[in-house]
């Protein structure tokens, strides 16, 4: 029997990130779309940001949400997808220890941090039509600087055991890591120590948060729909559900794309991994770039801030 101490003690500097193992010709094909829809992302949520920024009328509780949602999508984008890219068009294939790990925690946290600014953005809308007389009440910049902090530290301070936790882990020589980012569950396949705890941890951590978040969300929008029922004006109701509806399409691209990965990694062994990884991929890159488009075009007062913003020559 092996015992512990004939395990290479040589300390692990660098990892090397193959994408595509069994289709790297992929990467080839996959570039210039990427890279495209990485510039659309940058370009779209900044405008937003500054649009929102810029314009006075703009600066109400449910815009800077919006802005918080646009600053996660860019640090997740700005996370993953250099790196990515730097693969495919350079074949920088290597990442050091530590930049590695700490990819992991941004990606495990601002995914969740995600979901619940969704969660707050719909106890906005439930607070706006259900209670519209309360909302500027309720629904102050106060409310929102709680709830950033609050979303900030929850997920930050519940997700970081895991990229700590597969730190930790002894590497024994092993770095070529099958994916184009460090996923918590890739990088610490490669050690040779037991790894139950980080898939337990992961697991039930990333239920708790994501899993509560869009049972608020469910919740409030069964009571904004209720609300919206009882109204009994002509219009009334679509206008009111017309508030709502960028959000709820926002939410549904977050939540069907994050469903697809889930479905294909819990059937992992009828679908390729080379599938898993594209859609990885696709999870951090679609919404960031879809989000303040669909935003755009659905808000009235967001349009106007933007042809202002055209106007006075940028």
């Amino acid at each position: 029997m092996t015992s512990p101490s004939n395990y290479s003690s040589a300390p692990v500097s660098k990892f090397l990130l193959i994408c595509f193992p069994n289709y790297q010709s992929w990467q080839h094909w996959l570039a210039l779309p990427f890279s495209f829809l990485f510039l659309l992302a940058m370009g779209a949520n900044a405008t937003l940001l500054i649009t929102i920024w810029l314009e006075t009328s703009l600066h109400e509780p449910m815009y800077y949400l919006l802005s918080l949602l646009s600053l996660l999508d860019m640090v997740l984008c700005l996370t993953v997808i250099p790196k990515v890219l730097a693969i495919f068009w350079f074949d920088l294939r290597s990442i050091s220890f530590s930049a590695c790990f700490l990819q992991m925690f941004i990606m495990n946290s601002f995914l969740p941090m995600e979901s619940c600014t969704f969660m707050v953005m719909a106890y906005d809308r439930y607070v706006a039509i259900c209670h519209p007389l309360r909302y500027p009440s309720i629904i102050s910049e106060q409310f929102v600087a709680k709830a950033s902090a609050f979303i900030i530290a929850r997920n930050a301070l519940l997700i970081s055991p895991v990229p700590i936790l597969s730190a930790r882990l002894r590497y024994c020589g092993k770095i070529v890591i099958e994916n184009c980012i460090c996923a918590n569950l890739s990088v610490s396949r490669l050690s040779c120590d037991n790894i139950t705890m980080n898939r337990i941890y992961q697991f039930v951590a990333g239920w708790t948060l994501l899993g509560s978040d869009f049972i608020l969300i469910f919740i409030s929008y069964i009571f904004i729909l209720r609300a919206v029922f009882k109204l009994k004006t002509e219009g009334a109701a679509v206008k009111a559900l017309s508030t709502c509806g960028s959000h709820f399409i926002l939410i549904l691209f977050f939540s069907t794309i994050l469903l697809v990965v889930v479905l294909t990694n819990v059937a992992r062994k009828r679908v390729p991994v080379d599938i898993l990884i594209l859609l990885n991929i696709l999870h951090h890159l679609i919404p960031p770039a879809l989000n303040p488009i669909v935003y755009g075009f659905q808000t009235k007062e967001l349009k106007q801030g933007f042809q202002k913003l055209l106007q006075r020559g940028f």
